[in-house]
């Protein structure tokens, strides 16, 4: 019985041959992230706006406009409606009532009591609050934590390989987490904790799979050191599609699972992170590989200096 292959041992993809259309279209994707989070901004979930969060549930569709009118009426301050997973789930944003705890139950009481006048089969699933002070704290050091990730990264490669490999990798990934968070921006979809953990997970899995190829690319240059680098790229990247295809696709299947049947809890990590995978598969391929050449990176790159000068002046 034969193998499944998904990708065939002759494969011989010139990938390279596509860097520069793939340049534009990186730099089109990270400016374009860039207009969307300046314009439209991050729909920030309680854990950084601050506030309470009320999730409710209808038996059929929720009428939107009705209950903003009937929540504004209450004078408990002003309401942000939006769909949660879907149109009969409703998650309700206020601010944060003054006081202990007894205050936010009071508004939450208030709340569901208006809402069952109109609509009896209303039922308030989820109440979370978030003091200002502690939403600030999140932002900052979630902020902090994907930061020092990608540097931590670039700092990991730039001592295992050359300085242009920690160049290219911290490249790819903030190419990586620009495009998700612009992603977001553009669906806004809440952005949460859950978001930022999914961000840096999918640090760590871009930097696995950039790390398989460089590898590969460091190998192959000591190997074949009169070998120009784009063939050379070429010949490593089709090296280490197999894995690189098998171990993604093997993610996504799994992912694509939990965006359809996980739950409104877990959507948002999901979503991102299956998000994540796919782009961080392109660029492992299309960035982190071609970059060397615009960095310099040559045949010559892991010669040792020794090596080196004896070639030059060997007749």
């Amino acid at each position: 019985m034969r193998l499944l292959k998904l990708v065939p041992d002759n494969t011989n993809i010139r990938f390279v041959r596509l860097r520069w259309p793939a340049l534009v279209f990186t730099l089109g994707l990270i400016i374009g992230s860039l207009v969307l989070l300046a314009t439209r901004g991050l729909n920030y979930g309680v854990d950084f706006a601050g506030g309470l969060m009320m999730e409710v549930g209808f038996e059929e569709a929720a009428p939107l406009d009705q209950l903003r009118g009937t929540i504004n009426g209450l004078g408990v301050g002003e309401p942000s409606l939006q769909e949660f997973g879907g149109p009969n789930v409703v998650s309700i944003r206020l601010p944060l009532p003054a006081g202990d705890a007894d205050a936010v139950q009071r508004v939450v009481t208030r709340v569901q009591n208006a809402i069952q006048v109109d609509n009896p089969d209303a039922e308030v699933r989820r109440v979370e609050t978030v003091s200002g002070k502690v939403s600030q704290e999140l932002i900052r050091d979630g902020g902090l934590a994907m930061l020092f990730a990608m540097l931590g990264v670039a700092a990991y490669i730039w001592l295992r390989f050359e300085w242009q490999f920690g160049v290219g990798a911290l490249f790819a990934l903030v190419h990586d987490v620009f495009v998700t968070l612009g992603f977001f921006a553009l669906t806004q979809l809440e952005f949460n904790l859950n978001v930022v953990a999914a961000l840096l997970t999918i640090i760590g899995y871009s930097l696995n799979d950039t790390v398989v190829v460089y590898d590969r690319i460091r190998e192959n240059l000591r190997k074949y050191r009169k070998m120009d680098i784009g063939p050379l790229l070429d010949l490593s990247v089709n090296e280490t599609l197999s894995r690189t295809i098998v171990t993604s696709v093997s993610l996504m299947l799994a992912l694509g699972a939990l965006v359809l049947f996980g739950g409104d809890v877990i959507f948002g990590f999901s979503i991102a992170m299956l998000l994540g995978i796919f782009i961080g598969t392109y660029s492992s391929i299309y960035i982190a590989a071609p970059i060397l050449i615009w960095l310099g990176v040559s045949g010559q790159t892991f010669v040792p200096p020794d090596d080196s000068k004896a070639e030059k002046v060997r007749p």
